[in-house]
């Protein structure tokens, strides 16, 4: 055992069901997410994942959506935490696991960007925790702005998201960066 977990945020199948969803930008991800798993099991790191619930719709467990994508190499042993907010350590018990299990660094992967994984790093980082987040094994989807009208690209989304994480919340990292 080691002092740090991988959190995959949200890989689930809640998200194809979405108009916004899109295969090309998903493939490379994916890759990202594989190499980065296959990194963390290579190392001791616990691998953790995370599902989002709501109370309807495709994010309701009820759905049939709210379960780990097939691409995913999950073991027995892996354990699995729902949440009902934006950030996975609260109200979810993972932060209470984490702990007990002498946690102190968090590696941040998962789906979207700008949303549960930019939330759980920040709330990971006010929580105590060395946080690494690690910016091509996250997926997003680009945005309309709702004041200028602007269509924010997934490029402009990881772009701000790393420009406001780094050095505050936590330490931007590439997946390359682990397999050395």
């Amino acid at each position: 055992m080691t002092d740090t977990a991988l959190l995959v945020i949200d890989v689930q199948n809640s998200f194809k069901q979405r108009d916004y969803w899109n295969e090309e930008d998903f493939a490379p991800y994916q890759q990202k997410q594989r190499q980065l798993i296959s990194h963390a099991r290579h190392q001791g790191w616990d691998v953790i994942f995370v599902l989002h619930n709501e109370a309807t719709g495709v994010f309701s467990p009820e759905s049939g959506f709210v379960r780990l994508m097939d691409f995913l190499d999950q073991q027995a042993d892996d354990p699995v935490f729902n949440k009902h907010v934006h950030n996975a350590l609260l109200d979810s018990g993972l932060h209470e696991h984490l702990q007990a299990r002498g946690i102190t660094k968090l590696v941040i992967s998962g789906i979207r960007t700008e949303q549960c994984c930019e939330t759980t790093t920040r709330v990971g980082s006010d929580l105590g925790y060395e946080v690494d987040y690690v910016v091509d094994a996250t997926l997003t989807f680009p945005m309309q702005d709702p004041f200028t009208g602007k269509l924010v690209t997934v490029e402009e989304i990881k772009e701000r998201t790393c420009l406001v994480l780094e050095k505050r919340f936590a330490t931007i990292r590439w997946t390359e960066e682990y397999a050395g």
